[in-house]
């Protein structure tokens, strides 16, 4: 017979809630009474609006989403979005949002991050969230800088970076976020920039819609203490050039009249960007987010000029099925009850070898 709760339902049923869906939602349903309080031109605000727009979408009720996140600039998201929220301590949001999507898979749950928070202290929570493929959406800001501390290097700030804490610049190699996270081997990963609300709208949406861990990282931009640095990833005429963007089941070609084409080379296995002719024309790669493997999804994370974001991917790189997490575990759950029935908490604490410790 199946364990049941306090109030009558089943382990299953406890767990896998059906959501509630939600009347015809707006924008303006996403926001909350909270002052928005970042520095004024910060990448932050594009992407809180993207966000918002984007939430209606999801056909839920606002009290079956969640926000959580960790300590940064980024991390004051849960007070701007009229939803269910939680501003955690530094590093930790994966960790808390996989104990709350694993026990209610009701929820909807949201992590927002940033580039020191997720990737120094909280890099050990971050990639054991992508490899248990727990249902989280993971949104990482990465400005390649710390803005909450004032300016230090980060992470993902670039060799010689001259910051507050680096004065005669950086000594460490950066992060590479989408290449750690199919390392890690998530199931989904992708990369978009805060001032395409477009692109970054459609990221949303398939990572809303896949099953288990979606790690979406976004270039945004500091205005105060890194301004710039995605400049050329922004500027119309170079971005043209500059920017590949990837799109399952096409080939991979980008500038001015689709010009440069990324080809991999026979010889090392890498991947090279080309200019398109007849000859090479065939050789041009297609994009394949579905690929069971993450080779060629990695190669493609490392082919961006690490100084100048020449050739820089965005879009998806990787969207595959791995079983999700919570869900197994509601069936690990499902079956210890039908094999041992219902479980005493008391028992179970009291049991076994226990010591009594007298002064």
């Amino acid at each position: 017979m199946a364990e049941t709760s306090t109030d009558g339902r089943s382990t299953t049923e406890a767990l896998a809630l059906v959501p509630k869906a939600a009347a015809k939602q707006s924008m303006k349903d996403f926001k909350s009474d909270q002052e928005v309080r970042w520095c004024p031109g910060c990448g932050d605000y594009a992407i809180l609006a993207a966000v918002q727009g984007f939430m209606p979408e999801l056909g839920l009720a606002r009290e079956n989403i969640v926000f959580v996140s960790g300590i940064g600039c980024s991390s004051r998201f849960p007070y701007y979005l009229n939803t269910y929220g939680m501003h955690s301590i530094h590093g930790r949001a994966p960790a808390i949002a996989t104990g709350l999507a694993s026990s209610r898979r009701d929820l909807s749950v949201w992590v927002v991050t940033g580039d020191g928070d997720a990737l120094s202290i909280g890099g050990n929570h971050l990639i054991h969230a992508l490899r248990r493929n727990v249902n989280l959406k993971i949104l990482l800001f990465n400005n390649r800088i710390y803005g909450l501390t004032k300016g230090q290097y980060s992470p993902t700030s670039e060799v010689g970076k001259i910051t507050k804490s680096t004065p005669m610049g950086s000594l460490d190699a950066p992060f590479n976020p989408v290449s750690l996270a199919l390392g890690a081997e998530a199931s989904f990963v992708a990369r978009t920039v805060d001032s395409d609300r477009k692109h970054l709208t459609e990221v949303l949406r398939q990572a809303a819609a896949h099953p288990g861990t979606a790690l979406i990282e976004i270039y945004q931009n500091c205005n105060i203490f890194n301004d710039g640095a995605f400049d050329v990833l922004k500027d119309r005429e170079r971005a043209e050039e500059a920017v590949i963007r990837l799109e399952h089941g096409q080939p991979i070609r980008f500038g001015v009249d689709n010009a440069r084409g990324v080809v991999r080379n026979t010889r090392t296995g890498d991947l090279e960007v080309v200019t398109v002719t007849p000859d090479n024309e065939a050789d041009i790669l297609v994009h394949d987010a579905h690929a069971a493997t993450p080779t060629t999804a990695f190669a493609l994370s490392r082919l961006a000029d690490p100084d100048t974001l020449q050739g820089t991917p965005i879009g998806v790189f990787r969207s595959v099925e791995r079983p999700v997490y919570d869900s197994q575990m509601t069936d690990q759950l499902d079956a210890a009850t039908e094999r041992h029935g219902k479980g005493d908490l008391a028992a179970l604490l009291a049991g076994g070898d226990t010591w009594t410790v007298v002064g």
